[in-house]
């Protein structure tokens, strides 16, 4: 067979990291081993029942069958904007500043390829989620890295950035609550991020993966509800987390006008919109009744504390998530977060990603997700934290 040359644009794409670690899980799930897998971020309870409902009504319509139109029905648009009214107290028009997506990552991917060209600097977090390296690199656009550390709060230190790549910067990934820290940001954060994309003329992108998932009584806020944020950037909002909607592959854009505006244009070459019956499916979430969203947010408490209540009482003294439904840990003993997370697979058969697939300053830890029912959380932070002490053991007998 001829064997063709792949683009440049792919050859820069960065190495899938949780490839690797997915199949390791499944090899040890096919030698018959009870693998507890907290590895990866995927929703573990079902779409709530009144959404799969409004999809099989709406998969009847005949009107569905046919080509969506390319930007979305405005039904659904206006559904986003209602919803931001509702939870935020954003004022969206959902003509200019919803763009409808093929789930929250598609858009992550796209912004870079919308506004960034090669030699272009995007500021990512690290660690931070890998697919907003994905599209940087599609863009032939440079990446700089602003550390988040658990001595600042795991939000980013502007002041540590340099005045040259402020000024080369035009894009900034931020992500609270944080895959895969867990922490949270202040609305106070969000007040100085605008101020610096104001100042440098640069588009922050937020990723509000997580939006409804804020603990101990705290909802978490958006960007677009700080004053002057609609002008410098976009929040990128997905139903795969809020309503368990992740096979799905809905979400939306909003925002900046211009930049919505590109979202689309780039959709306009790509895709055909989605499947309207899942758009309608994606109304009913979004107007419809909410305690569902609530009920999902205290169920992630209650298994955050199940889980970190356990490790503590194993001796385990670990910081406990203020958002998200991730746990970041710290790795004992002077392994590296590889080593670490091999030792859990192999020894206690529990999967968790390993820090440094977040990027280099997430070394040191591993993301451990909520993502099982209570008993399953205590029985792997059990295993964990025997692994753990074992290990302590080992390294003071040395």
């Amino acid at each position: 067979m001829k064997q063709f040359e792949v683009s440049d644009a792919l050859k820069r794409l960065p190495q899938q990291f949780f490839a690797k670690l997915t199949g390791k899980a499944r090899a040890f799930v096919a030698a018959g081993h009870d693998v507890i897998n907290l590895g990866q971020g995927n929703p573990d309870l079902p779409t709530p029942p009144h959404i799969v409902e409004a999809l099989k009504r709406a998969a009847d319509n005949p009107e569905y069958h046919k080509y969506s139109p390319f930007r979305g029905y405005d039904f659904l648009k206006e559904a986003v904007a209602a919803f931001y009214k509702r939870e935020y107290g954003v004022d969206l028009d959902p003509v200019k500043e919803v763009a409808v997506l093929f789930g929250g990552k598609a858009g992550l991917v796209e912004i870079s390829q919308c506004v960034l060209n090669p030699g272009d600097v995007a500021l990512v977090p690290d660690p931070g989620y890998p697919d907003y390296w994905s599209g940087i690199a599609m863009a032939g656009a440079e990446m700089a890295k602003m550390p988040l550390i658990a001595e600042h709060d795991f939000l980013p230190d502007y002041a540590f950035i340099p005045e040259e790549t402020l000024n080369r910067a035009k894009l900034l990934f931020l992500n609270y609550p944080n895959n895969p820290t867990g922490a949270s940001a202040t609305p106070e954060f969000f007040q100085e991020t605008v101020r610096l994309a104001e100042k440098h003329g640069i588009c922050v992108v937020h990723d509000f993966a997580y939006a409804a998932i804020g603990f101990d009584g705290v909802k978490p806020p958006s960007f677009l509800s700080i004053p002057g944020a609609k002008e410098v950037g976009i929040e990128i909002y997905t139903l795969s987390k809020t309503y368990n909607m992740a096979g799905w592959r809905v979400g939306f854009a909003v925002g900046n006008a211009q930049v919505i505006e590109a979202i689309n244009l780039i959709q306009d070459h790509f895709y055909c919109s989605l499947f309207g019956a899942v758009q309608e499916a994606a109304k009913a979430a979004l107007l419809g009744p909410q305690t569902c969203v609530s009920e999902l947010a205290s169920t992630y408490e209650r298994r955050r504390n199940a889980f970190i209540g356990r490790l503590r009482e194993n001796g385990w003294e670990v910081k406990a998530p203020s958002g998200s439904f991730f746990c970041w840990l710290p790795v004992p003993n002077g392994l590296s977060s590889e080593q670490f997370a091999d030792s859990l697979l192999n020894e206690a058969h529990v999967v968790v990603a390993p820090g440094i697939g977040f990027g280099e300053h997430g070394e040191g830890y591993v993301r451990i997700g909520l993502l099982a029912p209570e008993e399953r959380l205590i029985e792997a932070a059990d295993r964990i934290a025997k692994l753990s002490l074992f290990e302590k053991r080992l390294t003071a007998k040395e």
